[in-house]
């Protein structure tokens, strides 16, 4: 199974979300061809209702910390309640170019 996959497996077990969607950018990344280690991870659930983006963030951190501990390098986080998301009007800005793009040789 791709680490997308478990990824996506693991929040839908545990948050239940509206909407989710993880994209693997490690290509954007200088990283060899086929890496699986920079993700950027949209998801709108109301178990984040009251929470602080930090709270989310190390919710979403602990759910995925044999990742993190292992072949993730960096996970670009946007979490939302489902009125925040709709405030959004289904927008999320795209992540930022990396400082070393590109593929190793």
């Amino acid at each position: 199974m791709m680490i997308r996959e478990q990824i996506e497996e693991k929040l839908k077990a545990a948050l239940e979300p509206v909407f989710l969607d993880v994209v693997d950018e490690s290509y954007r990344h200088n990283v060899p061809a086929g890496s699986e280690s920079h993700f950027k991870v949209v998801l709108v659930s109301d178990r984040f209702v009251g929470e602080r983006f930090l709270n989310r963030h190390r919710l979403i951190y602990s759910i995925l910390s044999e990742e993190l501990a292992s072949t993730v390098h960096a996970l670009a986080l946007h979490t939302y309640t489902l009125k925040e998301w709709e405030g959004l009007q289904d927008t999320v800005l795209p992540s930022p170019a990396c400082r070393g793009a590109g593929t190793l040789a």
